[in-house]
């Protein structure tokens, strides 16, 4: 409850505040909205930022766009951060980026059509501007783009006086950083040493002696998802990212791979509800249409294939009309059943737990579960068909089509994911329409082929 109500008053005080900024725009009062925005998290002044109007925003960042740095930079919504780029004076975009590391450099340009990326890089300085365009060469979503290229190394037969002595004189450490890497002469990665060991151990300890047992490296050219999986599956904070010839070329840290995997579960989410995964509140009405429509054409033609099946069974409907009114029932109910298997199986291959390996076991588990829910449901819907109705044979219909459906659903909620991952096609793209799909056609056949066959 304490939650709850702490919730609620962080809600009220940030509705209050954005209330107070946009007050302060339209007076043009630069004081106040220094004094409102100054003390804020980068975070807190990005979701301003995204929630306001466009013509708000402009006011706000001609007002205050001074305070825009590095980190506010880095927070902001894809969807509005050139047009927050756009709408600041080339020094202060200059000033914000030369604060970040490669990779929150990179993270920004990717989003960025080609000019304003080159107002972003024509601002760095020539060593980080080479850096950034080195990591932008690798493709996109891999881990060359997301690694950054400041990296503590060492070599490993120092010891930790010797290490303790060279972080404190070097003046070009990255702002967070975890381990130190040891690399042998032709600047291979061969092992990590947390900055906590470091400080604990004796001065004469040799790093080689103190190294991580997490330690592995991921090449430039790897998936980021795959990079993500690592992060998570194996509980590392860092990571060294080699090249083809296995030399150390940067560095991924746990806040880039957490990020990721934020990315893909938005991305999974949104895909399932058939919405693109670039989609965001930001967008226009053009691009929300143009995000949605194709699989609303899509679900339009697979749609039809139910109202094929009813139109099978004019002559059924036509002696019961009673039918019309309760067919849809068994429908959604299935397609309920088959969102849930479906979500389940899609989270589960993205985080690798449904693999070929237990794939038969996982579908024979659905199958088995879809059976008992659907008796648990058909007694139900038969007990009130009795009662409403007063009709057991009704009772009996409705109650062998749901359990067909919720087998169905249950089982095809993963068969068709597992078939779009079969085909090297993501499974969250265009797996909820065709369970959808699958759980309507089955249960209208079903209810009204039963119906048919007991009813008349």
């Amino acid at each position: 409850m304490k939650e709850t109500v702490q919730e609620r008053d962080e809600e009220e005080l940030a509705a209050e505040r954005l209330t107070q900024v946009l007050e302060a725009v339209a007076a043009k009062d630069t004081a106040r909205l220094d004094m409102l925005l100054d003390p804020l998290h980068a975070a807190d002044i990005a979701d301003i930022l995204e929630q306001i109007s466009s013509a708000d925003r402009s006011g706000l960042l001609a007002l205050w766009h001074g305070g825009i740095d590095g980190d506010v930079l880095s927070e902001i919504d894809e969807s509005i951060r050139e047009e927050v780029i756009e709408s600041l004076p080339d020094e202060v975009v200059a000033e914000a980026v030369r604060e970040l590391d490669t990779d929150d450099v990179v993270d920004i340009l990717e989003d960025l059509d080609e000019p304003a990326q080159e107002k972003i890089l024509d601002a760095l300085e020539d060593a980080d501007r080479i850096a950034v365009e080195q990591a932008m060469s690798y493709p996109e979503y891999s881990a060359g783009r997301l690694m950054q290229r400041e990296v503590v190394i060492a070599p490993e037969h120092w010891s930790v006086g010797e290490t303790i002595d060279f972080l404190r004189g070097a003046d070009w450490l990255p702002d967070q950083f975890y381990h130190v890497i040891l690399a042998d002469p032709r600047m291979r990665p061969i092992g990590y040493v947390t900055l906590g060991r470091i400080l604990s151990a004796p001065r004469d300890a040799k790093l080689k002696d103190i190294t991580e047992e997490s330690f592995r490296t991921v090449r430039a050219t790897d998936a980021e998802a795959d990079v993500a999986y690592y992060f998570n599956q194996y509980h590392l904070i860092s990571c060294p990212v080699v090249d083809e010839d296995g030399r150390l070329v940067g560095v991924i840290t746990i806040d880039d791979a957490m990020n990721v995997l934020d990315e893909e579960h938005e991305e999974d989410m949104l895909r399932l509800a058939g919405v693109s995964d670039e989609s965001s509140i930001q967008d226009g009405v053009i691009a929300t249409v143009r995000s949605r429509l194709p699989w609303l054409v899509v679900n339009l033609f697979t749609a039809s294939l139910s109202a094929l099946v009813i139109s099978q069974f004019e002559g059924v409907i036509a002696s019961l009309v009673l039918l019309a009114a309760l067919m849809p029932i068994v429908a959604s109910t299935g397609g309920i059943a088959g969102t849930q298997s479906l979500a389940v199986a899609v989270r589960s291959l993205a985080t690798r737990d449904l693999t070929p390996a237990n794939a038969r076991r996982v579908i024979w588990r659905e199958l088995r579960a879809g059976m008992v829910n659907g008796i648990f449901l058909a007694l139900v819907l038969a007990f009130a068909a009795v009662v409403f109705f007063h009709d057991p044979w009704l009772g009996s219909v409705l109650a062998m089509a749901m359990i067909c459906n919720q087998v169905v659903a249950a089982t095809g909620g993963v068969l068709v994911p597992l078939a779009f991952n079969r085909m090297g096609m993501d499974p969250a793209l265009a797996s909820g329409t065709f369970v959808t799909t699958l759980t309507d056609v089955m249960g209208y056949l079903a209810f009204l082929g039963f119906a048919a066959l007991v009813l008349l």
